[in-house]
Parts: C-alpha cells; sequence; structure tokens
C-alpha cells in the first residue's frame, strides 16, 4: 500500500527545505575606504553558512557597462551546492582608466579575501570567474600578480578560474585580428575598439592580456576557460590562452558550447542540462573535493 503523509509531515518537510535552500544576501557592500558608487559587491550565502569555498564573479559589459545584479541563476545554484557566491562592480570607462577599473577589480577580491569568513566563506579557497570582459578580468587577475600582491592575496588562495567567452586574453592578436578583417573587405577601422578601450599603446595591450604573464612555477590556478564554440574569436582566444597554461604546466579545460550565443551561455549556466554548467560543476566539484 502508498504510504500516505500526514499534512503536518508535509508542511514540516516543505519548512525544512525551505530552510535549506534558505538563502543570504548582503547587498553593496563597499570594498575601497573611502568607497566610490561603483566599488560594492553582493554577497549571497546559504543560511548558516560556515568555512564554505566562495565564488567570485566579475559581470560583463564591454568594461563600459554592465552590473554585479545581472547574475542569473548563479547565486542560488552556487549556494545550493554549498558555494558563498560574490558579485561584484567595478568603475568604468570612460570614467576611468584600464588600469583603474582593474585594480577595483584585484580591491573587491583582497576585501573577500579579508572578510568573507565573516560571511561564511574560506578565504583560502576561492574561485575567480566572469563573462565576457568580466572574463578577461578574471583571467588577468589569476595570472598577474602584482594585482594579487597589492590586494594582499595569495596565489594559494585561488582555486580555479572561469572565463566565460572573453575575447581578449590576447589583445595584440584580436586587434590584429578584427582591423586586418576590415581592411581586407575595405572597411574603416572601429573608432572604439579593441585598440582603444585598452589605451591605444601596444606596451598596454601587452601588459592588459592574460597570456603575457602566465609561467610556470608562479602557482597559477586550474583553468576551465567556457566559450561559444560556433564563434571563430572567442573560440581562437579561449584556445590561445589554453595552449599557453599548458605550455606552463598549469590544467586547463576548454569547453565550447555548440548552439548558443555570448549572452545566453552566460545566463544558462545554473541549468542543471546544460552542458557548460555540467562542465563548471565538474570542474570545481573536482577540485573542492581535493581541497576540504
Amino acid at each position: 500500500m502508498p504510504m500516505t503523509v500526514s499534512p503536518q509531515l508535509a508542511i514540516a518537510a516543505l519548512l525544512l527545505a525551505s530552510i535549506a535552500n534558505a538563502q543570504t544576501l548582503t547587498s553593496n557592500v563597499p570594498y575601497a575606504e573611502p568607497a566610490v558608487e561603483r566599488q560594492v559587491l553582493d554577497i549571497y550565502a546559504p543560511a548558516g553558512a560556515k568555512g564554505l569555498p566562495v565564488v567570485f564573479w566579475i559581470h560583463g559589459g564591454g568594461w563600459q557597462g554592465g552590473d554585479k545584479t545581472a547574475v542569473a541563476l548563479k547565486p542560488k545554484v552556487f549556494n545550493d551546492r554549498g558555494f558563498v557566491f560574490v558579485s561584484i562592480n567595478h568603475r568604468l570607462l570612460p570614467n576611468v582608466d584600464m588600469a583603474t577599473l582593474i585594480g577595483d577589480c584585484g580591491q573587491a577580491l583582497g576585501w573577500v579575501h579579508r572578510h568573507i569568513a565573516d560571511h561564511g566563506g574560506d578565504p583560502n579557497r576561492m574561485f575567480v570567474m566572469g563573462h565576457s570582459s568580466g572574463g578577461q578580468l578574471a583571467a588577468l587577475l589569476c595570472t598577474d600578480d602584482r594585482h594579487l600582491r597589492a590586494a594582499g592575496v595569495p596565489f594559494t588562495a585561488l582555486l580555479g578560474c572561469v572565463p566565460v567567452d572573453g575575447d581578449t586574453y590576447d589583445i595584440p592578436a584580436m586587434i590584429m585580428t578584427h582591423e586586418f578583417r576590415q581592411q581586407l573587405h575595405g572597411l574603416s577601422l572601429p573608432e572604439m575598439g579593441h585598440r582603444q578601450i585598452f589605451g591605444n599603446a601596444p606596451k598596454k595591450h601587452v601588459e592588459y592580456s592574460a597570456v603575457t604573464h602566465v609561467a610556470k612555477g608562479k602557482g597559477i590556478p586550474p583553468f576551465l576557460i567556457l566559450h561559444v564554440a560556433g564563434q571563430p574569436d572567442v573560440t581562437a582566444q579561449a584556445r590561445r590562452l589554453a595552449n599557453v597554461l599548458k605550455a606552463a604546466d598549469v590544467p586547463v579545460t576548454v569547453f565550447g558550447k555548440r548552439e548558443t550565443s555570448h549572452g545566453k551561455l552566460n545566463d544558462d549556466l545554473g541549468i542543471p542540462d546544460d552542458p557548460a554548467t555540467q562542465a563548471l560543476y565538474a570542474f570545481v566539484d573536482q577540485i573542492v573535493a581535493a581541497k576540504r
């Protein structure tokens, strides 16, 4: 005979499930002193969190837009899997230069390393992730140790890096690709392309490229590089970064998702049957299991 459950037990089970999935959100926490309007972050934590691994998320928007609230399913699914999720804002071009923008991301990571234990996170088990321009910034933070040193964050605190569909891990290569394509078709060069965004100085283009800073023995964390499989530029940039990481003996996985788009790849992260989500979970779960 099928077992019947009393209404009281059913309600109790629902309450327990609700408590188990409860989430606390601490919004607009300043990470600089004094902090300007966009130097703030949001912290999503499971109820009763203590010593959990941390996801540090940088939004996309072409370095000129975007917001920390554009996180779709990610805070909930990561909280449900036992992570604290942090989403940051940074100042934007053209109000500040690229160096200042990158510095904001470093400052935010430093604040999280110093204070996330107060919100249930483990400051020595952090994943740095980001979408689009945030992917470039995430990859740079996880390869250029100057930003980590300035923020007081050791490479040993980083468990992994997940840039999502970035196109500027090698900025000189991307500039050459775009400009040659325009010239080949007799078209004018863009007035606000990557050359201008990154300072219109070749030295800066090299400096702001993650591939520049990859080297053996630095303690660079493992990478999972997610990208749209049908887009040639992001595919080439993903493979370029992966090859440099492999040459430096840094563990790296590249996953290209088919039949998707730049925005959809990011927004679908957290859907159970999404292939990129499954690759992401496999990456973080394996590392966390080894670093308990």
